[in-house]
């Protein structure tokens, strides 16, 4: 990556919602129920809330308690000339985006939402200046997102706002008919996680994880190349969130309130597995052909932030009435039902050079990012690192066709726009789904129930409820025909 890569790479930017909510929610989700007896890890009902669907009494990622509706794996969009957009949440990450669909052929933006009408305007004024119509704008309190969702000439939501908010946002759109793309990660239970699968697949909406990590290039590379064969037989994979966000966390401007800081006053675990999880799993054809089947967590003591806060914070700021859970590092080891290992890691409270790791291993060699280096037999043989670039003829078509794109972090942004608007012009199938989009996720709850467990591993549900023993195509596409 490239300097942009010290940004933050998902919503957790985004500081649309107000410090009224954060606080409720705060004082509503008590790191107590967010334990292995309140995961909610059985098949809600797709209209029920989190709370309503609560603890099933089953052990955690039990089987699917009834038979879902019919799957949404495969499932392509309806074509369409013109992709009609709503945008929720316009701080840093979604104020960014909002350029990258200006700049996509055949999208509309029709309306955006954020508490903060300011936000909002200026969002409108870039529309506008795009030579767009002007936007309807919704603003008027923390729940006018739903009659942004409710408009009948939108086919597609984007959720950009704090994690407790993800899980309703998507759940309006797709009641209402909308197609949803859900920065990370989509939700924070596994309950909701559950309701969003079986919501998608009663509605026939797509539910997405906006993962942008996926569309790197060099993640787009490795991946062409081990599904052509060039690592053999794949063992291993491992992908982090490490990136030292405490500055970052204490800035009441950067994330407005301290919603993202408080989380680590609720979970122990893996808080934002995605951007890791993500490029891995499709190197391993999770979902399409294996997937993972238990977890088990570690965390260190968590120091970090409350070091941080001695050494920055003034006597009587509202920061020092918080007490950090939030393990410092999180170390999870995942299994896939073929027997491979995936190793997650996640720490922003600590000093660290950004890094997602992003490893993959096979009987033929292995690769490491961070810098990026590769071994792979035939081709090396001195026990030395050779040099990644040497294989940029295994670049996605996606790069080769879009060599140097706009936006931010190394233009990962825009190729996620731009394919994820292309199939849904096209009526193509979707890179990714909502099955996806909860195995992500479900690190979130399951690593902070391991680790309050001891490192216990811990059974990872099967959300395509026996889908994944199919072969299927994912982010490694062919380039379609317009």
């Amino acid at each position: 990556m490239n300097d942009a890569a010290a940004q933050d790479h998902g919503s957790d930017d985004d500081g649309s919602m107000s410090r009224r909510r954060v606080l409720r929610t705060t004082a509503g989700a008590a790191g107590a129920s967010l334990a292995i007896g309140a995961l909610g890890t059985g098949p809600a009902a797709a209209g029920e809330s989190a709370g309503a669907a609560g603890n099933t009494g089953e052990p955690a990622g039990a089987a699917p308690a009834r038979k879902g509706g019919a799957t949404m794996a495969g499932v392509p969009f309806e074509g369409r000339s013109t992709v009609r957009v709503g945008i929720i949440g316009l701080g840093n990450r979604g104020g960014s985006m909002i350029d990258l669909f200006l700049a996509q052929p055949g999208v509309r933006v029709i309306a955006l939402c954020d508490p903060v009408r300011a936000k909002a305007e200026r969002a409108a004024a870039r529309v506008t200046a795009s030579g767009q119509p002007a936007p309807a704008l919704y603003t008027k309190g923390e729940d006018d997102y739903e009659n942004l969702c409710a408009r009948g000439d939108l086919d597609f939501v984007y959720v950009a706002t704090p994690w407790e908010s993800h899980f309703p946002m998507a759940k309006a759109a797709m009641l209402n008919g909308k197609h949803v793309g859900v920065e990370c990660p989509v939700a924070m239970r596994l309950d909701e996680l559950w309701a969003l699968v079986d919501l998608s697949e009663r509605t026939r909406r797509h539910c997405m994880q906006l993962e942008n990590c996926c569309y790197g290039r060099n993640e787009m590379r490795v991946l062409r190349m081990a599904h052509a064969g060039l690592f053999g037989e794949l063992l291993h994979g491992a992908g982090a969130y490490n990136h030292d966000l405490r500055e970052l966390m204490f800035d009441p401007d950067y994330y407005e309130g301290p919603w993202r800081r408080q989380w680590h006053t609720r979970l122990r675990g893996d808080l934002y597995p995605n951007h890791g999880f993500g490029p891995v799993a499709n190197y391993l054809d999770v979902n399409r052909g294996d997937r993972v089947v238990s977890i088990a967590s570690f965390g260190t003591p968590a120091l970090g932030l409350a070091e941080y806060r001695e050494a920055h914070m003034p006597p009587g700021d509202p920061s020092w009435k918080e007490t950090y859970i939030g393990a410092d590092r999180t170390i999870s080891m995942l299994r896939t039902a073929k027997g491979r290992i995936i190793r997650l890691e996640h720490d922003v409270s600590t000093p660290h050079p950004y890094s997602r790791i992003n490893s993959l291993g096979g009987t033929k060699g292995v690769f490491e990012d961070y810098p990026a280096r590769i071994y792979l037999e035939p081709d090396h043989t001195d026990h030395q690192w050779g040099a990644f670039g040497k294989y940029a003829d295994w670049d996605h078509w996606l790069w080769k066709e879009h060599a140097n794109p706009p936006g931010g972090h190394g233009g990962m942004d825009y190729i996620m726009i731009f394919r994820l608007m292309q199939c849904m012009r096209l009526g193509l199938v979707p890179d990714f789904d909502v099955y996806d989009a909860a195995t992500w996720t479900a690190p979130v709850p399951l690593s902070h129930a391991s680790i309050r467990a001891k490192g216990t591993p811990l059974p990872i549900p099967d959300f395509t409820r026996g889908e994944w023993r199919k072969d299927r195509t994912g982010v490694d596409s062919d380039k379609p025909s317009d």
